[in-house]
Order: C-alpha cells, then structure tokens, then sequence
C-alpha cells in the first residue's frame, strides 16, 4: 500500500498542469472536497490541494510549449542529478534539467524511452505528500505503454522497482514494488500494455474514494469525462477513469474489503 514513509523509487508527489488553475481547483474541489492553497506569489501560482490542512496533491499553470493538461507523478530519488544523467543514457529525455526548489527539495522533469512523462522529487524540507491511501487521497499509479517490460527494465535503472506478474482480464498486469522491505508491502503501481495503438504512453494517478458510482455524477455534473464507467476487478475493488474539463486523465479506486 502507497504510504508516506516514502523511500527511493516511490511515488511521493502528484501535481496537475492546468491551462486554468482557478477552474480545475473547483473541479477538483467539487469531486474530492480539496483545498487550494496558494504556494506563494514567488511560486508562479502553484498551489498545494489540500484535505483538513493535509497535502495531497497540487496544482500548477502548464509552464512548458506545448503542453497538455496531465497529472505527473513524482518518485522520490535520493540524487535528482544522477536519475537525469541515468534517463538521458538509458534513451529517455531531460524536459526540465535538476533544480532547486527553494529550500523544499530538487526536481527534475523526464521522459521514459517510451513518452510516458514523470518527474523525481529529491526531498528538502519538504518530503512528499502528507497523506495517502485513504479517502480523496492517492492510493496506486499506473504506467501504460507499449511495452511493459522494456519500460521496467528502465526503471529498474533508475530506483531498482521489482515488479510481479499477475494475469488480469486481457492482460498481463505487472504489480511494481520498491526495493526495500516485501515485496507485496512496498507495491505502489503497476503496469499494463497499451490497449489501443491510438493511446499514448503515460502514467495515471489513482484516487481512493468511498464510491466510484457516486464519483461518475460529481465529474458528469463538474464538466468532466468518464473515459472507463465504474468496473469491479476481483480482489481489487471497484474503479473507474475520468478526464478533468482540461483533459486531465485520472482514476479512482474503491478498495474491497480486505481479507
């Protein structure tokens, strides 16, 4: 389960590029219940989502040419430099090059070898998100590319993930864990292939929630999209995928019971 004991390798940030700000902050308010707080004037209007003064994500104007609205999920790293240097050699790509975010920690913007866009979080004063995994909060990330292995085996270069097959309907669906501890303790996200040759490589952040049914009418009613109508997966739970009124693709997931 994703917690905030973040070690490297794990997600331990989310934030959204938004083409509005203000709107996106009263979708998301609308369908989570968030917060935003403003980061401060020197911050270029990014701004932390927040749940009863807690952290749980943020958001941000887009700030590179081009851009599309999107989710992009941080992995903590313990030398932003180095992971920049690892993606460049290993056919990845370099978008914005390691640097210093005050004194709250060191980032650096990447691209896999496949296009799928995320970022490293070298942690500061600030260490990652203050909440997870539980209602409104992140709880899995999910990779989706053309090539599941191939892109792990580039991870792997990066935080050293282990990663366990498991058979899903129509797929082979790879569990990705840390390093350290068990491995079924330290999962955070999977990866799954590319079902439409159309779809673009990317990672999707997933939202816990107390009822998928009932997050459909909030996006329906908040001008999002739902992209996958609520699906119960056995020993996994309930989930669905929305995009933002941006296009801002993400997913909840109502947990089953555990055993």
């Amino acid at each position: 389960m994703l917690g905030t004991q973040y070690t490297d390798g794990s997600p331990c940030w989310i934030d959204l590029g938004s083409p509005d700000t203000a709107a996106a902050a009263k979708f998301y308010a609308a369908v989570f219940g968030w917060e935003l707080r403003s980061a401060g004037p020197e911050t270029g209007g990014y701004g932390f989502f927040q749940q009863d003064g807690a952290t749980v994500a943020a958001l941000g104007p887009l700030t590179e040419e081009g851009a599309d609205s999107a989710w992009t999920v941080y992995f903590r790293t313990s030398d932003a430099d180095t992971a920049q240097m690892v993606t460049a050699a290993e056919g990845g790509r370099v978008r914005l090059r390691a640097m210093d975010v005050m004194d709250a920690g060191r980032l650096a913007a990447l691209t896999d070898p496949a296009g799928a866009e995320f970022a490293v979080w070298q942690p500061g004063s600030v260490r990652g998100l203050d909440r997870t995994s539980s209602p409104n909060t992140l709880i899995w990330v999910e990779l989706h590319t053309p090539d599941p292995e191939a892109a792990l085996d580039f991870y792997r270069s990066l935080f050293e993930w282990r990663w366990k097959e498991m058979e899903a309907p129509g797929m082979t669906y790879r569990v990705i864990s840390t390093a350290e501890g068990d491995q079924e303790d330290a999962s955070f996200g999977g990866a799954a292939e590319l079902q439409d040759s159309g779809e673009r490589s990317r990672w999707i952040p997933y939202l816990q929630v107390a009822d998928a049914d009932a997050t459909v009418d909030a996006v329906s009613v908040s001008g999002g999209t739902v992209l996958l109508p609520p699906a119960d997966i056995p020993d996994v739970g309930r989930l669905a995928w929305f995009a933002d009124p941006f296009g801002a693709e993400f997913a909840v997931l109502k947990p089953a019971p555990a055993q």
